[in-house]
This record gives C-alpha cells, sequence and structure tokens, in this order.
C-alpha cells in the first residue's frame, strides 16, 4: 500500500490483515524497531537519505519473503530512486488517495508529531503543504496498480475494497 502520509495505510493494511489472516508489515514499524529511533529522529540525526537507503533495503527484504502479506510503505518510499517500479515487480500495489484536508482530520497530534516532515505547522498551514506535496508525489503514487479514491469512502468500504484487490491476486 502506497499513499501520502496520514492517509489510513497502516489502520486500514493493519484491518485487511486480520480479516484475511495474513501477516502485516509495517515498514516505518520495522525501520523504527532495526535503527532503534522514531522516523522523525532518523530524519533529525540520520538524515533522509539514511531512512530512503534503510527503507529500500528493508522492501527488498520483504520481496524476497515467502507468504502472503499486506504492507503498508511509508509515504516517501514510492518517489525514491525507482522504489515504485521495484514494488510494482515485487507484488500488488495500491495507491490510497485521499484530499489533504481529510488527511489533516484524520491526523491527531500524536500522528502529526510522528511526522518529521509537518512539524511546526499550524492546520492551515498543513493543509497547503500537503496539498503542494501531493500534487508533486501524485505521478509516483500513481504508478500503483490500483488507485482507490478515499475521499468518498468510509474506512470499512476501503477495506472490503482492498480485499476484493487482494483476492483478485489470487487470481492471475
Amino acid at each position: 500500500m502506497v499513499g501520502y502520509t496520514g492517509c489510513g495505510k497502516s489502520s486500514l493494511g493493519r484491518r485487511t490483515a486480520s480479516r484475511l489472516g495474513v501477516r502485516f508489515v509495517d515498514t516505518d514499524t520495522i525501520i523504527e524497531e532495526q535503527e532503534q529511533a522514531s522516523v522523525r529522529d532518523i530524519f533529525r540525526y540520520e538524515g533522509e537519505e539514511h531512512f530512503r537507503r534503510a527503507e529500500r533495503m528493508l522492501l527488498e527484504r520483504i520481496a524476497e519473503e515467502d507468504g502472503d502479506m499486506i504492507v503498508s510503505t511509508g509515504g516517501g518510499a514510492p518517489i525514491w530512486g525507482d522504489n515504485a517500479e521495484f514494488m510494482n515487480d515485487a507484488g500488488t500495489t495500491v495507491y490510497i488517495r485521499r484530499p489533504a484536508g481529510q488527511i489533516v482530520r484524520r491526523l491527531t497530534p500524536y500522528g502529526i508529531a510522528k511526522r518529521p516532515r509537518l512539524q511546526g505547522m499550524e492546520r492551515d498551514e498543513m493543509e497547503a503543504f500537503m496539498k503542494r506535496d501531493i500534487a508533486e508525489r501524485e505521478p509516483f503514487y500513481a504508478k500503483a496498480r490500483y488507485c482507490l479514491d478515499g475521499g468518498g469512502m468510509s474506512d470499512r468500504e476501503l477495506i472490503e475494497e482492498l480485499i476484493r484487490i487482494y483476492n483478485k491476486g489470487d487470481e492471475q
């Protein structure tokens, strides 16, 4: 699963994997465990380049693993190098698209604090920043095999659609 930070990849992925009885993998969580630091601190002290290299190595490791799984990637994963193409080759990619205003409303203060690129912004600044940033990232996100427009769908509807896509993959 790919999409902008805060669009619900982790929560939707976790619930979808639970419904399907498959493993759930959150790349940000695994990187935090490996680095023994939060994504925010990794960006702050090691830099984004370090984080993105760790993310790519993790994507490669996940792609080699056996077994079905739902993988939630960080919001910037598809824009780095050839990650979008790599993920498409490794599995079925799904872009969760949500408008900036909806993402801002979904984010709790804790959710904002976890995201290094949103630090120090008021909500209106955050929404304007997200609109610009999403527009820049859209061509990379749009490389996913499927796009789910979450702006007009409930989480329950998105999960049902994710399950349908997952089951469709079994037919191929």
